[in-house]
């Protein structure tokens, strides 16, 4: 009764401030569901001054809620599925070569990048924290958030084919980053004296190319399910018997469950929706996974506000968190530009398109989520900390200045 008293709490939260939102605001739904978040979760923190209790009543309840597992257990599948359903597999195809370059590569080089320079900046803050943890923390915080990046670009009148590389990209690297997390947290726990390049390797082989064929799987038997009746209904169940049975066998066979869901979201946006949808299934299934979408979005961003009340602050990881986040922006410019030139994608780029993915790789939920399954270490709580500012930064400053540089660079 205590979790479901909370997840009523934010979803009256979210209806409310969503509400207010298009009522007036009118700001892209998920950055003004987290300000929202954050001045509930500042008037909280506030209310605390004068009343103890009623906080800490306030970070028990949170507490009793495991944000890493709900995101990475529940709401990741839903809307990975729900955000490639709507992707043309068309436009994927004339891009595909930069996307997955961008994907995979931009996405250890970004780790790479990312985990040496806070590296050395931790040490200029008088914080050891070893190479392997910094590592980790490049794995988790390298991703971009696909959720908070669609809801952006949906009001935003980009070229076709940058909106296509941005969506594709983000929709492939939250599974590539996961995995590599996977992969460094292994090393990470065995120590990297006891670990060979090998098995690294092969790890992060069969959660990738493990979860890219069995998505595959799911989609082709959904798609044959569907084929084979026609009852908009049914059909809507079917996809969530893809989603939830899918994902739990990733999880059980040690496969990437979100390249699955990615996967059998394209397989049934596209091909499921051509040939084995009538018109009226079509129609319902895509507004019903449109509302899926949405309600999961709200409760994300309006709990990502919501869980700084259980974070500790210190003002020197604030200054970190500033500092990566600026970090953040250089590694990302460079994952991407030095792939483009070795591969000779740069030719194929329009215009600005590097300067508009650095910019709107925006960090969310997963990022959190990684965070915080972190094994219990001295340095988890500074990298929680870190973590939340970044996507805040993130969010917050990147997410409500992208439309002013897109019209800056399209003027």
């Amino acid at each position: 009764m205590q979790l479901f008293g909370l997840f009523s709490a934010l979803i009256s939260l979210a209806a409310v401030f969503s509400y207010i939102n298009v009522r007036f605001v009118k700001l892209p739904s998920g950055i003004s569901l987290m300000i929202m978040g954050v001045l509930v979760s500042l008037g909280l923190i506030s209310t605390g001054i004068l009343s103890p209790s009623f906080t800490q009543g306030m970070k028990e309840s949170l507490e009793t809620l495991d944000f890493s597992d709900l995101i990475l257990g529940v709401l990741l599948s839903f809307l990975l599925f729900a955000g490639s359903l709507h992707v043309q597999l068309d436009a994927i195809k004339t891009s595909a070569g930069s996307i997955l370059t961008f994907a995979t590569l931009g996405t250890v080089l970004s780790t790479l990048l990312i985990g040496t320079a806070t590296y050395y900046l931790f040490q200029l803050f008088r914080f050891e924290v070893s190479l392997v943890a910094c590592f980790l923390f490049g794995a988790l915080i390298s991703p971009t958030d696909p959720i908070a990046v669609m809801g952006i670009l949906a009001k935003e009148k980009l070229p076709k084919s940058i909106e296509v590389k941005i969506v594709g990209e983000s929709l492939f690297n939250d599974g590539v980053g996961v995995v590599l997390f996977i992969a460094l947290l292994g090393v990470s726990s065995a120590g990297i004296e006891n670990i060979s390049p090998l098995p690294v390797l092969m790890l992060f082989v069969r959660e990738a190319i493990g979860g890219l064929l069995v998505g595959l799987g799911i989609g082709y038997v959904g798609f044959r399910l569907m084929k084979s009746i026609d009852d908009f209904p049914a059909e809507i169940l079917i996809t969530l018997a893809m989603v939830m049975g899918g994902y739990s066998l990733c999880n059980l066979i040690h496969v990437s469950g979100p390249l699955a869901m990615v996967v059998a979201g394209l397989f049934t946006g596209n091909k499921g929706k051509r040939e084995a949808m009538s018109s009226l299934t079509v129609d319902y299934l895509g507004k019903f996974w449109e509302v899926v979408d949405s309600v999961l979005n709200a409760v994300l961003f309006m709990l990502i506000g919501l869980e700084i009340v259980i974070v500790d602050f210190r003002p020197v990881y604030i200054w970190i968190g500033i500092s990566v986040a600026i970090l953040l922006l250089g590694s990302r410019y460079l994952s991407l530009l030095i792939p483009s030139f070795v591969f000779g994608l740069r030719k194929r780029l329009d215009t600005n398109t590097l300067e508009i993915m650095t910019w709107g790789g925006l960090r969310g939920g997963i990022s959190i989520a990684l965070a915080l399954s972190l094994p219990k270490s001295p340095e988890k709580e500074m990298i929680v900390a870190v973590t939340f500012i970044v996507v805040l930064f993130s969010i917050l400053v990147q997410g409500l200045t992208m439309s002013r540089l897109i019209k800056y660079l399209y003027r």
